[in-house]
């Protein structure tokens, strides 16, 4: 590792804490370094990753360039085989002891955070053959029907596929989660935490973009960028509004189906994104656990009669998974729980999928 690098993963590190995440950091600051190649720049993302991920195994009192040499070397070594990691090792410096406490933590689970995360793709259907041959470098899954894994470096948001629509960035178990809500077409739905647009983009394709689909969310700068790729995937059956999760929802319709993908504290995630197992705490959880109810029980009212509701989250912490189904279900007695296939009692792990940890709950309102 050259001198620079090393400096600017330094800097980046020290920057970066919980209001700070590093992802953003790293965003920032390599937008301000002109001198950088991509290839640097690969570089700098690389080495700021492998530091958290093996934060665990860093000794603070080494100056901070000796521990940056040292967690790549440790990435390195892991990836190609060459450091096989104990039990021991594994259940002490992988994640915070407070995480094995608030959720199922095996050491399967915490063997996949170390490894490298997939770069998974959403291809429109029956594009996926093309992209993958456009794109090179990609591994076809045998399924869904159109997911791709994309192992090279291109730059994927300056290809042609891209910005035609053929595919989006979106993870496996993300987009398994559309699969799951199963809409069709012509019928209502609402996305009431759509964020920039991702699963509202599955829905509508699976709904053949016909019918509608509201899709809302507390920001108005995540809507425009929901905005953008809806015209570039050409997804025009929905309408769009601002909802900050309360007791009055965005319109009198009833849905034949709500799906929240509320925010949580991204558990799941931790394999793509290490520096959030170290800044989140238990008061997070509890916190989120209490948005995610008040999300459910402030859109549930908004279903038709034999319409269906999907929970989902990217973690895997009991508050916000098996603990808010209990709490649900004890509100909401005209709800039977449906199956949701695919999953282990509605939980998607990353070592047994490739993708995200999630969990999903779906639920049909008794006519």
């Amino acid at each position: 590792m050259n001198r620079k690098i090393s400096s600017l993963t330094a800097r980046i590190i020290t920057k970066t804490d919980k209001e700070n995440p590093a992802d953003a950091v790293l965003r920032r600051e390599l937008r301000e370094d002109k001198t950088l190649t991509k290839q640097m720049a690969g570089e700098v993302a690389e080495a700021v990753f492998a530091y958290y991920r093996w934060h665990g195994w860093m000794n603070s009192t080494y100056p901070l360039s000796q521990q940056i040499v040292y967690a790549t070397k440790l990435q390195d070594d892991y990836v190609a085989g060459e450091r096989p990691l104990s039990d021991e090792n594994v259940l002490k410096r992988t994640v915070p002891a407070w995480v094995k406490k608030e959720m199922k933590a095996s050491l399967d689970w915490m063997r996949a955070l170390q490894a490298l995360p997939k770069m998974w793709l959403r291809c429109k259907p029956g594009t996926r053959e093309r992209v993958a041959k456009n794109l090179e470098d990609c591994e076809i899954p045998e399924e869904p029907a159109d997911a791709l894994i994309y192992q090279g470096r291109k730059d994927l948001f300056h290809t042609p596929g891209f910005k035609s629509g053929d595919f989006e960035v979106q993870d496996l178990n993300s987009q398994r989660i559309g699969l799951i809500a199963s809409p069709k077409p012509g019928e209502t739905w609402w996305d009431a935490c759509a964020g920039e647009g991702g699963k509202t983009m599955i829905l509508s394709q699976l709904m053949q973009n016909k019918g509608l689909i509201w899709a809302s969310d507390r920001a108005e700068w995540r809507l425009k960028k929901l905005k953008q790729r809806a015209g570039r995937g050409g997804m025009f059956n929905y309408r769009s509004v601002l909802w900050d999760g309360g007791e009055r929802p965005p319109t009198k319709t009833k849905f034949d189906g709500i799906l929240i993908d509320a925010p949580c504290s991204g558990v799941g995630t931790w394999h793509r994104n290490p520096h959030a197992r170290w800044t989140l705490t238990v008061e997070d959880v509890r916190e989120l656990a209490e948005l995610q109810m008040n999300l459910l029980k402030h859109a549930t009212p908004s279903l038709k009669p034999g319409g269906r509701i999907i929970y989902a989250v990217c973690t895997l912490t009991h508050a916000e998974t098996t603990e808010i189904v209990k709490r649900f279900e004890k509100e909401f007695k005209d709800l039977k729980r449906l199956n949701a296939a695919g999953t282990k009692q509605g939980f998607l792990w990353p070592q047994d999928t490739g993708g995200n940890g999630m969990f999903v709950a779906v639920w049909e309102k008794v006519k």
